[in-house]
């Protein structure tokens, strides 16, 4: 495989931030009868909190979310754009998502930052502390969080050992990363990653990690929802 250098753009080369925002999925580990994020939070829907969240931030320059094709239930607003382009995998969805952006006039070297549509308790604050520690970096970051727990490895539903915590972090989004590279590194990596920094990793770089916060982890599970929506109210006392 060959491998790829990530070299930043000349000074003078004006960039610009773009948001993806993959809203494909089905969510079924959430219990949910439809997709979870359209489930009402604090009397929103779930993704209209994540996408709030970007829309604040006056440096990125679009937001685009990828939809399964024939959903028409995604809300239109005046901050970001629909496409139903949306793949049977997230990096099939990110992908098309990305291609999407080029079509619409983003260039290669504009940074574009992946985001969780579950993740709807991300902050414009978190998301400028990726832009500010990425915005000069050659490969591009992650927000994450160092492992706090005890980390346990599952054979046959008993512990099979007990792994070391040290210099473990948990992956969050946004993930941020320049729209060629990016494109190139999934092209490479498939379907089977997971995350991007995945893909980035696969081609021998290594991202940024940016201390993001525990409370923009990604609603997956029935109990997530009461959670987010406490941590949603909280905010607007």
């Amino acid at each position: 495989m060959p491998l790829i250098l990530a070299v930043a753009p000349p000074p003078n080369v004006h960039v610009r931030y773009h948001a993806l925002i993959p809203s494909a999925g089905t969510g079924t580990r959430a219990g949910t009868a439809g997709p979870k994020q359209y489930e009402k939070l604090a009397g929103r829907l779930l993704v209209q909190h994540t996408l709030e969240a970007f829309t604040r931030l006056g440096r990125i320059a679009s937001v685009l979310v990828v939809v399964a094709p024939g959903d028409e239930r995604m809300p239109t607003g005046p901050g970001w754009r629909v496409s139903a382009c949306g793949g049977a995998t997230r990096a099939a969805s990110v992908a098309n998502g990305l291609a999407e952006l080029k079509a619409q006039g983003a260039g290669d070297d504009d940074w574009v930052l992946v985001h969780d549509a579950a993740r709807c308790l991300v902050t414009p604050g978190q998301i400028d502390r990726l832009i500010d520690a990425c915005g000069a970096d050659a490969v591009g970051g992650l927000l994450a969080q160092p492992l706090a727990d005890t980390l346990k490895q599952e054979e046959g539903g008993r512990v099979a050992q007990t792994l070391p915590r040290e210099r473990k972090w948990l992956a969050q989004t946004p993930q941020m990363f320049r729209l060629a590279l990016l494109q190139r590194a999934l092209a490479q990596a498939g379907d089977a990653v997971t995350d991007e920094a995945s893909a980035i990793e696969a081609i021998g770089l290594k991202p940024l990690l940016v201390a993001g916060s525990a409370q923009n982890f990604k609603v997956t599970w029935p109990e997530d929802f009461a959670l987010a929506e406490a941590v949603i109210r909280s905010r607007t006392r």
